[in-house]
């Protein structure tokens, strides 16, 4: 018999370079974030120990600054505000988001209409937004007084009790299409032979929602909830041109607090300070949500289904 010769591996010579991009390549990436997050930030930092109006001589304050930033009634308020504001907008965000991003991810031509309708905010700047609903919501010439519907012809944006429930309102008309964008690509990506199999078994509609939709899309809901988590400490433009914070302090969450505490008030050390507490607030409640996914949250969804 003859025996078949089996070709040896080819050993890899040393010093040779393997396949796969290279670590060069994150240097642009690197330097970008580097120039314009981690300079910044450390800056901001250096500022909110010391005593500066925006103009003249910069001098070393030590703790002054956070002091007068964490004794502040006025920032407790935003404080305040902001999470009131962010755990409202997840209440009413995700559901609204959720449920029209199942909806718009059928195959069925209405819907995908539909779709299109949905996602015009998207196109809008929030300072557009602000400016519309400023105007449709004033009281003497506003919707209510054009429509002659006198429930709607209520100052909105100057009564304390309502006018955070109108922003709430506002920011989730902009920015549900945005999340509802996130919840059609992740529904679209659920293998039909789940839903098929599902029938089979004779689960309904709603069943198939609990027990297969839900659960395959766990990630995108962290990934959205940490957007809208992030977002709502960020919210600036919007809140500025729709209420300037008011009426009195009814609306001044801590970014407009901290540039108002900056370009109004001449308090460049306190607004760091104040600047400072929202990349803390923000990255830790970042790393909190992520921790929600799981240890292992870059696994497929797929796996256990």
């Amino acid at each position: 018999m003859s025996t078949v010769l089996k070709p040896k591996p080819m050993m890899k010579a040393r010093g040779a370079r393997t396949e796969g991009p290279s670590a060069w390549m994150v240097v642009p990436a690197l330097v970008f974030f580097v120039t314009f997050a981690v300079v910044p930030l450390l800056g901001v930092v250096f500022l909110s120990f010391t005593n500066w109006n925006g103009l003249g001589a910069i001098t070393w304050a030590g703790l002054e600054s956070w002091q007068t930033a964490l004794t502040d009634s006025v920032t407790m308020n935003a404080l305040v505000v902001t999470l009131k504001i962010m755990v409202f907008s997840l209440l009413v965000q995700v559901p609204i988001s959720l449920l029209l991003g199942v909806f718009t991810a059928g195959g069925q031509r209405y819907r995908a209409v539909l779709a299109v309708l949905y996602f015009v905010p998207l196109l809008l700047s929030s300072a557009a937004v602000a400016i519309a609903f400023k105007a449709l919501l004033d009281p003497n010439f506003g919707m209510g007084p054009g429509l002659g519907i006198p429930a709607l012809a209520q100052n909105w944006l100057g009564n304390p009790d309502l006018v955070l429930f109108v922003v709430i309102f506002v920011i989730a008309w902009q920015f549900v299409p945005f999340h509802t964008l996130i919840y059609q690509g992740g529904v679209r990506q659920i293998p039909a032979s789940f839903y098929e199999a599902a029938q089979i078994d004779g689960a309904g509609r709603m069943q198939q929602f609990f027990h297969i939709t839900l659960p395959q899309l766990k990630y995108t809901i962290i990934t959205s909830s940490t957007l809208m988590v992030l977002g709502s400490l960020a919210y600036f433009d919007l809140i500025f041109i729709l209420t300037a914070g008011g009426p009195g302090y009814a609306t001044r969450l801590l970014p407009l607090h901290m540039y108002l505490t900056g370009f109004r008030a001449n308090d460049m050390g306190a607004a760091s300070a104040l600047g400072v507490i929202l990349v803390v607030i923000g990255l830790g409640l970042a790393l909190i949500l992520q921790r929600l996914g799981g240890r292992n949250r870059s696994a497929s969804q797929l796996e256990g289904a």
